[in-house]
């Protein structure tokens, strides 16, 4: 019987939700099917130095099957940030973050188990946009005047789909570059791109906080959608401004190249964002794509 990786673990007292390893046990018993993965995450996440309490959730799952030719590795990670004080930033980050892995696992992973060709699944670009929608109006709904950041990426076999809001970030790190593969939809960003601020300027501007994009800040959402093959023997790294506003890139690469795994990588990520301050929540999810 094909058996699919899907257990979950509800961390107490903070925003995540992690894959949990298998039962030791079970490896033991002889009709135990063992689980490969070549892909390896890492998840970290702080209220930092100068908060009080946490509005950053995350979602990390990954997944595999055993006796499926051909049926790729699979996965989702979202980070978000919420915003609105008085806990509402809290809720509208965890709302979104449930509606929009429910969405993503219903109408996309659960058909890769079904007969070829038996249902007709939408492109996860169509999918992807959708998701951060029915995210969006459960905010403006249930949240009034909350809202929150998402960045979102689903990975199916060599390839990765996007779908991000606000001024959380999708990094791909490798041996040469630091590459950001989203846009922040701040008021900072967009004055840089008019040519009006320049970097140095940004990084200490007195709104550079301020965004013009956001879940549950509408009805009508505009959603940055993309997909992108993967790099072999990269890395992908969504997290926080908590994190990429307050430790250099130079830095972020340096720590996850020399890290012994993504996990490693995530609490040093962390811990470095703390000690220069930690003036806001911290979350980081790492990917890992090794070289087939």
């Amino acid at each position: 019987m094909d058996r699919i990786l899907h257990l979950f673990r509800k961390v107490r007292g903070q925003n995540k939700v992690v894959t949990a390893p298998l039962d030791p046990a079970a490896a033991r018993r002889p009709d135990t099917v063992t689980f490969h993965t070549h892909l390896k995450v890492g998840i970290a996440q702080s209220t930092g130095i100068e908060r009080s309490h946490n509005e950053d959730t995350l979602f990390a799952l990954l997944g595999s099957a055993a006796n499926q030719q051909g049926l790729p590795e699979f996965g989702l990670f979202i980070v978000a940030d919420g915003m609105g004080g008085h806990r509402a930033g809290e809720i509208a980050s965890a709302i979104s973050v449930r509606k929009v892995a429910q969405y993503i696992i219903q109408r996309s992973f659960l058909h890769l188990f079904e007969p070829e060709n038996s249902t007709e699944v939408p492109p996860l670009q169509e999918l992807m946009r959708a998701a951060l929608e029915v995210a969006n109006q459960a905010v403006v709904e249930r949240v009034p005047g909350g809202g929150t950041t998402l960045t979102a990426a689903v990975v199916l076999g060599r390839q990765v789909t996007l779908g991000h809001v606000g001024d959380s970030r999708a990094y791909f790190i490798d041996q040469d570059t630091v590459q950001v593969v989203t846009r922040d939809h701040s008021l900072v960003e967009r004055l840089k791109e008019l040519g009006q601020l320049s970097e140095e300027e940004a990084a200490i501007h007195p709104q550079r906080n301020v965004l013009y994009r956001a879940i549950g800040q509408g009805s009508n959402l505009e959603v940055d959608v993309s997909t992108q093959s993967i790099p072999e023997n990269a890395y992908m790294l969504l997290c926080s401004d908590g994190l990429w506003g307050v430790v250099p890139e130079e830095e972020i690469q340096r720590i996850v190249l020399t890290a012994k795994d993504p996990q490693a990588a995530c609490d040093r990520l962390v811990q470095e964002a703390n000690a220069a301050g930690g003036p806001d929540n911290i979350t980081a999810v790492l990917v890992y794509f090794p070289q087939d």
